[in-house]
């Protein structure tokens, strides 16, 4: 019989006539979270930092495919047994220090939650600029944000709240439509660039200027963690999916590609501004603000919006919703735990996180690879290597099963979690803390550079050598 603390229906299995998502529905869900302002930077902050155009749009291409891996990996679980992430990973952690990886993922999306509305809100203040010019705004700074930006952040955060309380039906409405309206307006900005910088070959010549051996390793990392928080919760989608087939071809078609083509068609643009405008726009929402026709401005940057907002309440919404649950299901509902990540969304101040792209690259998509890499390894020794695939579901919501380890926790999956991060947490403080590089050995510099790989290696090497034999 189910634990009452840990189970309700939000972290209950799917039952096989609610698994209704086909293969269409997981694409569409990958090009509504990938198109979005931080995928559009990403690449084109690479080439900032010294990249070609060309070294830039291959190392996000690589770091995808890459990602796809532990993706595929992990959805498997999710699709088999229909149960989420907080449940998934029960079986390696047990049942009661699963909360640990479960929060740690939560609060890496209330992160996300927040830079996304951030960049929402720049959306829309951008546009009401635009068209209600005469509108103005005290020249205040609140918790060092102006307050202009902020009135629109705190706007577009109440659109995400009314998504969070129609729950995950909502949601998968919400992709489906967005995903083609996102891909006509991706070939409209390239479309722009081409004509207006001369051509493809002509805005797409930047070359690098340092050496690929300088800035490769970060760029890579940073393109793998960005979807290393998805790498542990992709089951609490995948387990909507009808069949394995759905969600492995549907994430292989979709998430590497659409992830690719969006981040060439930000370097292409951002290189096409230096030739129209005699600068690098990075920002699309700075961008669309040029093209001077109000109609223009508004449909633009009403596709930043449902860009924004569809890869706010999948990717920073559905995950942290069941973790929080997890800690308390009898007291904390999906909808609950949605609410909780809007709160801690706004707290964490997200602008503070975008202040410069050295804080948002190196501190906060590396930094948090440092946490999320060896869950994400230890999660897939343990269901491939160790247990075959084979899960005993009810042991999952109930104490004193094949879970329970040591009063609901498993020790070994701790230490081999500790070990993983260990080697990468000097490099992550001295970067955090802004400290001098010489308070550390240099050898940890270049184990932070390699975070993702290095914890996730080192994590699940150590899992498997201490719960080998114990399985």
């Amino acid at each position: 019989m189910a634990d009452a603390s840990l189970h309700n229906d939000d972290l209950a299995p799917v039952p096989p006539e609610r698994r209704t998502w086909g293969l269409w529905h997981i694409a569409s869900l990958w090009v509504g979270m990938a198109i979005c302002v931080p995928t559009y930077t990403l690449a084109s902050e690479r080439v900032a930092a010294g990249m070609s155009a060309w070294q830039a749009v291959f190392v996000i291409a690589l770091a995808n495919l890459i990602v796809l891996v532990p993706l595929l990996a992990n959805g498997h679980a999710g699709t088999k047994y229909g149960i989420p992430f907080p449940v998934v990973v029960r079986a390696a952690f047990g049942v009661r220090g699963a909360q640990v990886p479960a929060v740690l993922r939560a609060l890496v999306a209330c992160g996300w939650f927040g830079i996304q509305c951030w960049f929402g809100g720049l959306g829309l203040w951008a546009t009401a600029s635009v068209l209600v010019p005469s509108v103005s705004v005290p020249d205040t700074t609140i918790l060092g944000a102006d307050l202009a930006p902020l009135i629109w952040f705190f706007v577009f955060w109440l659109i995400n709240v009314f998504f969070i309380w129609r729950g995950m039906e909502s949601i998968k409405w919400l992709e489906t439509l967005a995903a083609p309206f996102l891909l006509a307006c991706g070939a409209g900005l390239l479309t722009w660039a081409i004509v207006r910088g001369g051509g493809l070959g002509a805005i797409m010549s930047q070359p690098a200027t340092r050496p690929l051996s300088e800035t490769f390793a970060v760029a890579l990392t940073s393109g793998v963690s960005f979807w290393a928080t998805l790498a542990l919760n992709i089951p609490d989608f995948s387990r909507y999916a009808r069949t394995q087939r759905d969600q492995a071809i549907g994430q292989a078609i979709a998430m590497p590609t659409t992830m690719t083509v969006f981040a060439f068609i930000g370097v292409a643009t951002t290189a096409a501004t230096v030739v129209v405008f005699g600068e690098a726009i990075v920002y699309p929402d700075q961008l669309v603000t040029r093209f001077g026709d109000p109609a223009i401005v508004a449909i633009s940057m009403f596709g930043l919006a449902v860009a924004t907002l569809s890869t706010n309440i999948a990717a920073n919404v559905v995950s942290p919703a069941n973790d929080f649950a997890n800690l308390a299901p009898a007291k904390i509902s999906y909808r609950t735990g949605g609410l909780i990540t809007a709160v801690l969304g706004v707290l964490i101040c997200p602008w503070l996180i975008l202040a410069s792209a050295g804080n948002y690259i190196f501190i906060w998509l590396v930094g948090y690879g440092v946490l999320l890499g060896p869950i994400g390894a230890i999660m897939i020794v343990d269901y491939f290597a160790l247990r075959r695939r084979e899960l005993i579901v009810d042991d999952l919501y109930r104490r004193g099963g094949a879970y329970e380890y040591r009063g609901g926790v498993n020790p070994r999956a701790m230490i081999a979690f500790a070990l993983g991060a260990a080697p990468c947490l000097p490099g992550f403080i001295v970067a955090a803390a802004g400290l001098a590089p010489s308070s550390v050995p240099a050898v940890f510099h270049h184990l932070y550079t390699w975070a993702w790989f290095v914890s996730s290696g080192v994590g699940g090497v150590a899992y498997y050598a201490l719960m080998r034999g114990r399985v």
